[in-house]
């Protein structure tokens, strides 16, 4: 009768070789910290330009501060988001490679839709296009803020992680 297998034990393919861990950089932990603090300040930021929009504006400057907002959130979690899913392909011998790509490929997609979002956007008439571009400007100010805290606040090892 053979016992079942702990949960923390790797599960066994029948080579007599354990599966290859996958190991994350050191940075990864921090990163996280920062996609969960930067979503927690974007929400607040869309709630408070909401308020202020419509205090200035009525309901098109509701519209335009929270979708500004929003903006900014959506544009922080992809930055982030491309960075920890790149930090998946450490184990690769094209992980350079593929860290730039998925980045580099984010960041272009990022600067497209905040193109055509600002083509198709500047003329509607249901919102405000000073509060949206408020919005924006100061979630980008706040993610930045965000990422310098939680960074000054991290403890990351000085030398490099092992290969």
């Amino acid at each position: 009768m053979s016992s079942p297998a702990l949960p923390d034990t790797p599960p066994n393919d029948g080579s007599g070789e354990a599966p290859a861990e996958r190991r994350m950089p050191s940075s990864q932990p921090i990163l996280l910290r920062a996609m969960k603090w930067g979503i927690l300040a974007s929400l607040a930021l869309i709630v408070i330009w909401a308020v202020i929009g419509w205090f200035v504006s009525g309901t098109t400057g509701l519209v335009g501060g929270a979708l500004g907002a929003a903006f900014a959130g959506v544009f922080l979690a992809m930055t982030i988001g491309s960075i920890t899913f790149a930090n998946r392909f450490i184990t690769s011998d094209l992980y350079v490679v593929a860290f730039f790509g998925i980045v580099m490929g984010t960041w272009i997609l990022k600067f497209v839709a905040f193109i055509v979002a600002a083509v198709l956007l500047k003329d509607e008439p249901w919102l405000n296009p000073t509060i949206l571009f408020l919005g924006v400007v100061s979630g980008v100010i706040v993610s930045l803020v965000v990422d310098m805290i939680v960074l000054s606040k991290s403890r990351l090892p000085v030398v490099s992680d092992p290969n």
